[in-house]
């Protein structure tokens, strides 16, 4: 149903939610309320900067409780797989690596597309395998024409410092900088971890996430297991596990971005699942407004084998 001009309008929702008697307003305070209505709209817009991991996203470490945190089941080692990056209709857009090396507890992984078009997606995260998972530090670059925005997002989980870099069409550029009480189970560029260690109850695990829209925002992730899908390996019938997450904005910004049309849309991966579990397969957005992809992982074709 469409926002009328009267009482269903944005600003009169908020008008209602601060002063129910609007004989009590003046026309500086509903200009007031018009503005920090349409600043609430804004900053939906950039719900979608820290989704990269997504879809393959405490000096202040101490607000988070330890039932939030994921315990550890599958600890993590050093790797290095190959990525494919398409859209629904399978054009291959971007070719990825996803890299990991471990130091005792503490691991390091990186996940780099590189577009056809010369577009680079660069995500890095750092995090601690002791018992429970914890972000350390985090990193995501994204530019290029693929992407509506070029920026650059850093989380230091250890003093909660956030500083967001963007660029406008010109090439000029912005930065926002906080710091921030971060909980400890912030689970940015950590999904693809965190998905291969869901309780083995089968409870859904409710995550925080740290958005930027350019201003840094908290967020919960919600992962929920929808139901299984079937798929081949040489001749073989497999069944991976397929995961909903859901993103879910606090406040009242939660509550208008569905009128606005702008709430986060769901990501879906695919995990197969055993003493060895990995993820297969996710479908999602990478950027804000951006269409959704695959992300897939690949085998080499060697020199003989390509066409």
């Amino acid at each position: 149903m469409a926002l009328s001009e009267k009482s269903g309008s944005i600003e009169t929702l908020f008008h209602n939610e601060r002063n129910s008697n609007p004989d009590q307003k003046n026309g500086e305070q509903f200009m007031n309320d018009k503005h920090q209505a349409a600043g609430w709209s804004r900053a939906l817009r950039g719900w979608l900067r820290a989704l990269g991991c997504l879809t393959i996203g405490l000096g202040v470490f101490g607000t988070g409780s330890l039932r939030a945190q994921l315990a550890v089941r599958h600890p993590e080692g050093v790797t290095h797989g190959f990525l494919l990056l398409r859209t629904l209709e399978n054009e291959t857009l971007a070719v990825g690596d996803v890299i990991q090396n471990s130091n005792g507890d503490r691991v390091t992984a990186q996940v780099i597309f590189r577009f056809k078009d010369g577009s680079v997606h660069d995500e890095r995260v750092s995090y601690s395998q002791k018992r429970r998972f914890r972000m350390l530090e985090y990193r995501l670059s994204q530019k290029g024409p693929a992407f509506k925005t070029q920026s650059e997002l850093f989380i230091n989980g250890t003093s909660g410092e956030v500083t967001v870099h963007s660029w406008d069409e010109k090439g000029k550029e912005k930065v926002e900088t906080s710091h921030e009480k971060l909980p400890a189970d912030l689970a940015n560029g950590m999904i693809p971890i965190l998905t291969k260690n869901l309780p083995a109850d089968g409870s859904a695990p409710t995550l925080s996430l740290l958005v930027a829209t350019p201003k840094p925002r908290l967020t919960k992730l919600e992962i929920d297991r929808e139901g299984e899908d079937a798929f081949g390996v040489g001749g073989s019938s497999r069944k991976a596990s397929r995961y909903v997450l859901k993103i879910s904005i606090r406040g009242v910004a939660g509550i208008v971005a569905p009128l606005l049309g702008k709430g986060p849309p769901d990501i879906h991966v695919w995990v197969l699942e055993g003493e060895a579990p990995t993820l297969l397969k996710s479908e999602g957005p990478l950027y804000e407004g951006g269409p959704v992809w695959r992300i897939e992982q690949i085998s080499p074709v060697w020199a003989k084998e390509a066409k």
